[in-house]
């Protein structure tokens, strides 16, 4: 089919650039910065000039790196990133102009501080509890301020961490003292009263004028300790009358529980943090949900987590296990002693009935029934003695419960993954309009009471009752480019999204042979074959070349066959084919396919070499025209076609991307899930294979230690016997796969990393910048393009909402704010780079802005730029079309690396010999490895 004609534009648009500079050193002049190079200082200062002026951007035409030498862009030396003690951030440029105007709400608060003294004192108590527990320790706080605030503690109200940690405002009568508390025990297994020793001794005073001079941007470091007495002091009066969990509060009585089944429930509660912004200090306070066990009799939970009748069906060993892997570690309380409601941990379940359970009453081995037992001891006849008992306590000594006699302790949080079933329910006791949040929000506000809190009182801090008023503006989307033959030849998207109607794929891949793999085995063949026809149609209206008819017939398999199904597919073509092998595999998969998912990608991508595309059968079954081009727009990147790509981009005119060879990088880390405490973490990296389209993106994956978030494959070196020191990693590879692809040597690189919290910020810049330092110099002698290193955060709790919502020309039709919206004052950071974007339109619920943090630029983006290309960007996501809520680098390489989990082994294989790398000090099973085939395309889409 015809192709678009990647020539040489007419006109480019190069945007002056003042000189290049890294936050360690701001000012450094031009030819001090360029003083180390090769090139001579006037050829130097020729191109700058150069830059300066509308030309065409510089095309640099070479086979390798070693034969690059005139360049646009000068490689410079940069300092080494030793430690954080001499590193600031990139400190903001100035602020966005470009787009419409507007004015939105933030749920943020304006917190106002009078006090000018804060004092941090070390608290010790003694004897610690057995376990670590906050309750207990601001049990014992509260009672020694009850008792001694009028006297020893001089009318000071104290706000403590429920750790190690106290505060005031002010100090107190003295510099060391001891504490005797004693605490009424409410516990009946331990008859008398605890007695606690507390000693409280000062430590230091906080520095409020050092937090003032940060807010008003004049100092670069954060007083991290007088911000966090200050989110102390504000978290004191909630944590007594909510349950506090991480930087939520959490309590039935905010809003009715809601039902998830299987025995959990969703409570409501909110977020609450201070954090230090441009208009001072803001509390932050966001709507938060969480799963809870619900307080049932153990017998109705049983019932519900089995989906049966327990009470007149027989107990199976199956069951028996199910319920023990969901009662283990629970909290039950007793119901048979009246007002004794003793709690207790469950640490299994019994494997016989209780009516056979006996245990031994004494040291003499005299043995009796539980039956028996409870019956004597407690006038509890047991009813139902064909079930199990619950083991509590420790294994050594047996203590049995029967289930009927136990309920479950409320308050209990559930942190396994949830069901299906359990998070289409969450979600929609979840999902909140706009409007609807913004006025929970506020009354969250109202219930907490800020203005009444004694603690906040205490330490003068005042909090406003209104959201923060904005300045915001909106982006334009902008133009995308379709092929020529195409009806529509480009297109601008509206309110975030637009159709293939009329449009052809401006790079149409071809899929000249293909097979089909049925694993649905209720779906006849000729309903598969009539679906695989209307893809194949489907494809080719929007511009793929694509045969109609299969290689071999379709072959049908069952799901638990999947391997060798592939093996005989995949054999069978290439016999047909004559030692070609297959463009592309179509796989029906039943709706509910357990494992076979990703079987079969771990078989197809890290085996034989295969790309595929999964349909699930309820889409085969009935067929549906977005559906069918959805899929085209995944298979078409799948086989390394492009589907549409920014006009500005084929105009050249995309600042400090179409001026020189520009590549883009997107990575992310993802964990296993919460209780698997042994899996790897899995890092993907993906980097732009084209320029200037800047649309295709290869991707690479690696294991890494649990829970390790710095990405240790970016860059490696290994001794090998032969060849002495060989260089490696990610970045490595995808720079010289990017030359490969494009003929240049990237000379810049704009580096976009997902999934870092705030805490983690210096040390993975420190260390993976480092690292894509490394790689350039191993590549070549002083090959360093200078970098931006973006942070793209999800997981915070800003939201921005409308000024007016029943202004229609300022909303999307979810109600939320419009796409392209961002937000660079008042609410961000006081000095350095960061801004709020939200690219995407809403569907449900309330949109969540993207928050892009530049930690580091040594290409000197305006603010407008980086927040223009950034917004852009998100218009090219292969997989729909629609504006999609972060940038598509980060988007894709957490894609793959949640596909790359299901190339670990199976439990089974366990015990195989495979290659293991080290990494912090754990051994971890490397991934096998990607086809090169694969590796080439956006296998994840």
């Amino acid at each position: 089919m015809p192709q678009i004609q990647m020539k040489e534009p007419q006109e480019k648009h190069i945007v002056s650039r003042k000189p290049l500079q890294n936050s360690v050193n701001q000012q450094k002049p031009l030819l001090e910065t360029f003083k180390n190079c090769s090139v001579c200082l006037e050829d130097t200062k020729k191109r700058v000039r150069k830059r300066r002026g509308r030309g065409k951007g510089k095309v640099v035409p070479y086979n390798d790196f070693e034969n690059l030498k005139e360049i646009e862009v000068v490689h410079h030396q940069l300092q080494p990133l030793v430690s954080s003690k001499g590193l600031t951030f990139h400190r903001r440029p100035g602020y966005g102009q470009a787009g419409t105007k507007c004015m939105v709400k933030a749920n943020h608060f304006l917190a106002e501080l009078s006090a000018t003294d804060l004092i941090h004192y070390h608290v010790l108590i003694t004897p610690e509890p057995a376990v670590s527990s906050q309750r207990l320790n601001r049990n014992i706080m509260a009672q020694l301020v009850k008792l001694y605030r009028e006297s020893d503690l001089g009318m000071r109200l104290p706000a403590y961490d429920g750790m190690n940690s106290l505060y005031t405002a002010g100090l107190l009568p003295f510099t060391s003292k001891e504490f005797r508390i004693t605490l009424v025990n409410e516990d009946s297994r331990i008859a008398r009263n605890r007695e606690f020793k507390v000693v409280i001794k000062f430590v230091a005073r906080a520095d409020l004028y050092h937090l003032r001079q940060f807010l008003a941007g004049k100092v670069a470091d954060a007083p991290q300790e007088a911000l966090q007495v200050l989110d102390i002091v504000l978290r004191e009066m909630p944590s007594q009358r909510y349950m506090p969990i991480g930087r939520s509060f959490y309590s039935p009585e905010i809003r009715k529980p809601q039902r998830l089944g299987d025995g959990l429930q969703s409570w409501r509660g909110f977020y609450q943090s201070l954090r230090p912004t441009q208009m001072g200090l803001s509390l932050n306070i966001d709507m938060s949900s969480a799963s809870f066990m619900e307080p049932l009799p153990v017998i109705e939970f049983v019932a519900q987590i089995l989906g049966k009748d327990i009470l007149t069906r027989p107990f199976s060993v199956a069951d028996r296990i199910k319920v023990k892997k969901a009662l283990r570690g629970v909290k039950v309380e007793v119901t048979h002693r009246e007002n004794v409601r003793r709690k207790y941990r469950v640490a299994g379940l019994t494997s016989q009935p209780t009516r056979e359970l006996i245990f031994p009453l004494d040291e003499q081995m005299n043995m009796k029934s539980v039956v028996e037992y409870f019956q004597e001891m407690y006038g509890y006849t047991i009813q139902h003695s064909h079930l199990p008992c619950l083991q509590v306590g420790n294994q050594k000594k047996a203590n049995y419960l029967p289930m009927e006699a136990c309920k479950i302790v409320e308050g209990q949080r559930y942190t396994k993954r949830l069901n299906d079933k359990q998070i289409t329910s969450f979600l929609k006791f979840t999902c909140q309009r706009p409007r609807d949040q913004e006025n929970d929000i506020l009354q969250t506000v109202h219930q907490n009471g800020y203005g009444k809190d004694a603690y906040a009182k205490e330490f003068g801090i005042s909090v406003s009752d209104t959201l923060a008023s904005v300045e915001a503006r909106v982006l334009p989307a902008p133009w995308l480019k379709y092929h020529d033959t195409g009806k529509e030849k480009d297109c601008l998207p509206q309110v975030g999204q637009w159709n293939m109607i009329n449009k052809k794929m401006i790079n149409g891949s071809s899929v000249n042979h293909w097979a089909c793999i049925n694993f649905s085995q209720g779906t006849q063949e000729s309903t598969v074959r009539g679906f695989c026809q209307e893809l194949a149609k489907a494809c080719q209206v929007s511009g793929m070349e694509f045969n109609r008819d299969p290689v071999i017939p379709t072959y049908s398999a069952k799901p638990d066959q999947v391997e060798k199904a592939l093996r005989y597919v995949y054999n069978a073509a290439m016999c047909k084919l004559k030692g070609k092998e297959l463009d592309l595999l179509i796989a029906i998969l039943p709706d509910n396919n357990g494992s076979l998912y990703g079987d079969l990608k771990r078989i197809c991508e890290t085996d034989l070499g295969l790309i595929s595309q999964c349909c699930l059968t309820k889409y085969v079954v009935k067929i549906s025209k977005q559906y069918l081009a959805n899929v085209s727009l995944k298979i078409n990147v799948k086989m390394g076609g492009r589907n549409t790509v920014l006009l500005d981009a084929l105009r050249w005119k995309i600042p400090l991307v179409s001026d020189i060879p520009t590549i883009i990088f997107g990575a992310d880390v993802t964990h296993p899930e919460t209780g698997e405490d042994s899996s790897p973490s899995i890092a993907a990296v993906v980097a732009s294979q084209d320029w200037p389209e800047v649309t295709k993106y290869a991707g690479l994956v690696c294991a890494q230690a649990h829970r390790q978030e710095l990405i240790q494959d970016l860059f490696k070196t290994w001794q090998d016997p032969e060849r002495g020191t060989i260089s490696g990693g990610m970045v490595r590879e995808l720079l010289i796969s990017f030359r490969k692809a494009t003929g240049q040597k990237p000379l810049r690189i704009i580096f976009y990393r997902d999934g870092v919290s705030e805490g983690q910020f210096y040390q993975v810049l420190l260390y993976e910048l480092e690292a894509i330092r490394k790689a350039c110099a191993s590549l070549e002698p002083n090959y360093q393009p200078p970098v931006t290193f973006v942070v793209v955060q999800k997981r915070h709790h800003t939201r921005l909402f409308a000024n007016n919502h029943k202004d229609r020309s300022s909303i999307d039709k979810s109600g939320n704010i419009l796409p392209g919206t961002v937000v660079d004052t008042k609410i961000c950071h006081p000095a350095e780079f960061d801004f709020y974007l939200c690219s995407h339109a809403g569907v449900q619920g309330t949109s969540r802005p993207a928050h892009y943090h530049v930690l580091w630029d040594e290409n000197n983006f305006s603010a407008d730029e980086i927040q223009s290309l950034t917004n852009n960007l998100c218009y090219t996501y292969a997989r729909c079309t629609r504006s999609v809520s972060i940038v598509p680098p980060a988007y894709y390489a957490h894609l793959a690396a949640f596909r790359a989990r299901f190339y670990m082994e199976p439990e089974e294989q366990e015990n195989s010999t495979t290659r293991s790398m080290q990494s912090s000090g754990s051994c971890v099973r490397e991934l096998p490895a990607l086809k090169e085939k694969v590796k080439k395309v956006m296998f994840y889409c």
